[in-house]
């Protein structure tokens, strides 16, 4: 083999050697980039997964601070509605309790209430010997009907006539006017007691008009309110 033959396959075997490392270093770079796009790819679904992630629990937190602010909404919206509808309860008991006062104004109609409540508050007493409180301007109509409602209450309750002793010391606070508006006030009745206090029955107007809203209040309030929902 002359030098011509021999360079020539030189020539070859490089020329297949170039070959074989350009296909390898093609390999290694397709290889290479299919890696970076995979890890590329990897990265984007892992990024928008937190950007999703985040985005729903931004969602919650908002949809969670709507609940919230309906919620309170809801609530205040409640508490003016109770509280307006405690206003007309309370302004109802008002008009009631002026219109008490005009009770004792008939003189004949309020000397025989004074009757009854007397007999009535002996009759839950049941005490031999009690103490009767009314307001100073009454204590000439207890005075006028004494007798006879303790002889009433005797005739029912199969007992001897009590002992009624009139406080004339202590009475019960005055009517309400201007001049006492915010002091204490009764529009009527009596309070008896047993002589030794322990016993107290209180059977003014104004306690049996408390007594009997209480009692009535849920019958008024579903009168007044049943249209309303709270």
């Amino acid at each position: 083999m002359n030098d011509a033959d021999v360079s020539k396959q030189i020539q070859q075997m490089v020329r297949f050697i170039r070959q074989e490392a350009e296909e390898k270093a093609n390999e290694i770079l397709v290889s290479a980039e299919e890696e970076f796009n995979i890890e590329k790819l990897q990265l984007v679904e892992a990024e928008k997964k937190k950007i999703r992630q985040e985005y729903e629990r931004k969602e919650k937190q908002v949809e969670i601070r709507k609940k919230i602010e309906y919620s309170m909404q809801l609530n205040a919206s409640r508490i003016k509605v109770l509280q307006a509808q405690d206003d007309v309860v309370n302004s109802m008991k008002e008009t009631a309790g002026k219109e008490l006062l005009r009770v004792s104004h008939d003189h004949h109609v309020y000397k025989k209430l004074l009757n009854d409540l007397i007999v009535q508050s002996l009759l839950r007493l049941k005490e031999p010997a009690v103490l009767l409180r009314c307001r100073k301007d009454d204590v000439h109509l207890v005075e006028s009907v004494l007798d006879s409602a303790k002889e009433e209450y005797a005739l029912k309750a199969n007992v001897h006539v009590p002992e009624i002793i009139i406080d004339h010391h202590v009475h019960l606070p005055a009517a309400p006017s201007h001049h006492n508006a915010h002091d204490l006030f009764c529009s009527g009745g009596v309070v008896l007691a047993s002589r030794d206090g322990k016993i107290v029955c209180e059977d003014t107007l104004d306690a049996r008009l408390d007594v009997v809203f209480r009692k009535k209040l849920p019958e008024i309030r579903k009168w007044l309110f049943s249209q309303v929902a709270v």
